[in-house]
């Protein structure tokens, strides 16, 4: 499938907002706030994200891999992740291997439920099913997150 949604216009808004809460520490569930340099100006660029944790390894997914965010972490390379005040330091590494992708996108719809409505609304999936999350491993970017 092709991305044929469009971003919903109260994104921006509920990104703040989600930020604002992670700031204040309150419980999210899976929602982590991923900070990077911003590619351009170095400045701290959080976003909220969702990270999943596949044989060990804890990775997140952009859906759009040319969204700013993610053309942030793969040019930094390093960030930090925050849940409930706590902020740890990763390394952010760009999955490249196709099996590795689709067995962590495979995993999403089981492990990040309230994410699947994004993958649809975006025109990638139809469903939660994991064949289909695991069909879309070249039309979306997959960062590994590591301890720094």
């Amino acid at each position: 499938m092709k991305v044929t949604g469009h971003l919903p216009a109260w994104l921006p808004t509920a990104n703040r907002v989600v930020r604002g809460l992670a700031r204040l520490g309150v419980p999210l569930g899976t929602v982590h706030v991923l900070t990077v340099p911003g590619r351009r100006t170095g400045e701290p660029r959080p976003t909220p994200v969702s990270p999943l944790t596949v044989d060990g390894r804890r990775y997140v997914v952009a859906a759009l891999p040319h969204a700013d965010w993610a053309r942030n972490a793969r040019a930094a390379g390093h960030g930090s992740i925050t849940a409930r005040r706590t902020t740890t330091p990763v390394r952010i590494t760009e999955v490249d291997d196709p099996e590795l992708k689709r067995s962590v996108l495979r995993a999403f719809p089981t492990e990040v439920p309230h994410g699947v409505a994004f993958f649809q609304r975006l025109g990638l999936v139809e469903r939660a099913d994991p064949g289909q999350f695991a069909a879309i491993a070249d039309q979306v970017a997959v960062f590994e997150l590591s301890t720094r």
